[in-house]
């Protein structure tokens, strides 16, 4: 029997075109995505990737082999994707593999209402039903597939839910990598109070300027640089299908993720005061002060999307944010969208008159060192070993996520296993510079130590 788990991730079907993901793959998961929703109508966006309009039509043809009515949405970033799912109320499907390389593609896949679908709440039966060669027989009535463009019900839906007019006037540099925002970035800022310097907003799923992954700080250079140069506001720079959003200062500076879900949540919790706000396990401590300090609820959950989603749904958060740039709304089915989160730090910049470095510099009050990868034999065993070794009066440790160490001085480190290699990833924060590198070679010593 032949082993999808290369291709059938955690939480979407991400590999190689046409080596591990093709038509006939994509047709077959069409059917298999109908079988596990039973819907008999669903709605289908795509990248701008090369094989992502043959792989989005095998998906379609595949799901109207077996009887749903397919809504091709077309061109669009993930979130436009999940606001289609979530505004026809559809189980969806997004054809891409977000910042991956030009070789890759993927299917990311939810249910009605952008309801995620990962591992353990679909994936991983459809991977077993791929690997058994179950396939359902074709329906007795075939569906038929509607061409459908909503991308200006997606700009006009997150222009209400966060107004810029009346702000003050601002230049942004926008990087789209060539990726999906040089699509959906020119409908939503329209009309609005900003003038957008606009870089590779070509689609084009070479990626012939760098690649669409703004969480390497290499990919941010060319942002950095343009910022500088014409003394823009802000800079903007989006992943491959625009489902993350990374901000740069007026000065070029890369604003941390964790101080865009204070930010985030400051505003969020001024309109739904006392609600949850849901933040990951390597999030800084400084947003969750943010929250309380506000009279929100923080809730910590584990690193994904499914997760997060989950945890926001239990408590009816009214925001989530991860440190690796996803943010989640109340307001947008509890999806995932850079786009939406874009909005919401130009609006609080116009709105005001400090620089965006200042702005930022009240959600951000620690060092970090940033993630920190280490191949281990035994990922287990480590963590074991590295939580026994601070193990003592006044730490606590937890494994919600991997390991996690608070030393109750500021000081506290994540250690968190690789969903698909034999990798721990660190990382550490604590009030000064000095104490962070010493925190962060101790637990390397102790991770690396053969």
């Amino acid at each position: 029997m032949p082993d999808y788990s290369h291709l059938v991730k955690a939480y979407d079907i991400r590999g190689e075109v046409p080596a591990q993901l093709n038509s006939d793959l994509a047709r077959r998961t069409g059917a298999l995505f109908v079988r596990l929703t039973g819907a008999p109508r669903i709605v289908v966006a795509r990248d701008m990737r090369d094989s992502s309009p043959e792989l989005a039509a095998a998906f379609a043809a595949g799901a109207n082999t077996a009887g749903a009515d397919v809504v091709d949405a077309g061109l669009g970033s993930t979130d436009y994707l999940y606001y289609a799912s979530g505004s026809l109320d559809l189980p969806g499907a997004m054809i891409t593999a977000s910042h991956n390389p030009a070789k890759d593609n993927g299917i990311k896949l939810c249910r009605a209402g952008a309801a995620p679908i990962g591992e353990s709440s679909g994936l991983g039966r459809i991977r077993s039903w791929l690997e058994a060669g179950d396939i359902p027989a074709p329906a007795a009535r075939p569906g038929t597939t509607t061409s459908r463009n909503l991308l200006g019900d997606y700009a006009a839906h997150l222009n209400a839910l966060v107004p810029l007019k009346g702000n003050r006037r601002l230049t942004a540099v926008v990087d789209a990598g060539n990726g999906m925002a040089g699509h959906t970035v020119p409908a939503v800022l329209d009309g609005l109070p900003v003038d957008v310097d606009a870089l590779y907003f070509e689609l084009d799923g070479s990626f012939p300027h760098h690649e669409a992954n703004p969480l390497d700080p290499k990919n941010l250079v060319d942002l950095q640089a343009r910022v500088r140069a014409v003394g823009a506001d802000i800079g903007l720079a989006f992943d491959g299908d625009a489902d993350r959003c990374f901000f740069v200062d007026e000065r070029g500076e890369a604003v941390s993720p964790s101080a865009v879900v204070g930010l985030v949540a400051a505003r969020e919790l001024a309109r739904h005061p006392g609600s949850a706000v849901v933040h990951n396990v390597i999030t800084s401590a400084a947003a969750v002060e943010v929250i309380r300090e506000l009279g929100g609820t923080p809730v910590r959950s584990r690193v994904g999307h499914s997760f997060m989603k989950a945890a926001m749904a239990e408590h009816d958060a009214v925001f989530g944010g991860e440190h690796s740039g996803h943010y989640y709304f109340r307001d947008f089915w509890r999806a995932d969208t850079g786009m939406l989160t874009a909005l919401h730090v130009l609006a609080a910049l116009g709105e005001q008159d400090r620089p965006l470095s200042e702005l930022a510099a009240g959600y951000s009050r620690y060092p970090a060192s940033g993630e920190i990868n280490s191949v281990v034999a035994d990922v287990p065993g480590t963590l074991d070993r590295v939580e026994a070794a601070y193990r003592g009066e006044g730490v606590t440790t937890d494994r919600l996520d991997g390991l996690t160490v608070d030393l109750s001085d500021g000081r506290w480190f994540n250690l968190r296993p690789s969903n698909t290699e034999p990798l721990l990833r660190l990382n550490v924060e604590a009030p000064v510079p000095a104490a962070v590198d010493a925190l962060r070679d101790e637990v390397l010593a102790l991770v690396r130590r053969s």
